[in-house]
């Protein structure tokens, strides 16, 4: 169902852009975006990419911070710090929150996440951090990696 639905998306996406009423918009790409990130759609998604940066179309902060949180959330962290890098290059000013969603979803990759805390610390030096304790991330047996330490 998943691959039908991003494959109707895609092709009502290529309509949409045809016709004479449309206008880029960040709110369209944002949503393309996060509908083929969850749905794992690499190469569509660098399409999609390609198609706004071409039209000129320009994130704010917490769009770029949702779009990046989808991508994580979707299993392609690579694809995420991508689209985290074109937000550090974003004219547009950095705001704390949306460095914590992405924060947030780097969990799973902590020496991605490490890479980003550097940079909200060093864009926001009096802020904090959270970092969950490291018995969040036990096994089943409830013993953690570092136990024998």
């Amino acid at each position: 169902m998943g691959w039908c639905t991003c494959f109707g998306l895609v092709e009502l996406y290529d309509v949409v852009r045809k016709e004479i009423w449309y206008r880029p918009d960040m709110y369209f790409y944002r949503d393309m975006l996060m509908m083929l990130a969850r749905n794992k759609k690499v190469d569509e998604t660098k399409r999609v990419w390609e198609d706004l940066k071409r039209e000129e179309v320009l994130f704010d902060q917490h769009t770029f911070g949702d779009i990046v949180r989808a991508f994580l959330d979707g299993g392609l962290p690579s694809e995420a710090m991508d689209i985290y890098e074109e937000m550090r290059r974003s004219p547009d000013p950095p705001l704390s929150l949306p460095y914590r969603v992405i924060l947030k979803g780097l969990l799973p990759y902590p020496e991605l996440r490490e890479k980003v805390k550097d940079d909200f610390l060093e864009l926001f030096p009096g802020m904090i951090v959270y970092d969950p304790p490291e018995d969040l991330f036990e096994d089943e047996d409830g013993r953690t990696e570092s136990e024998d330490d």
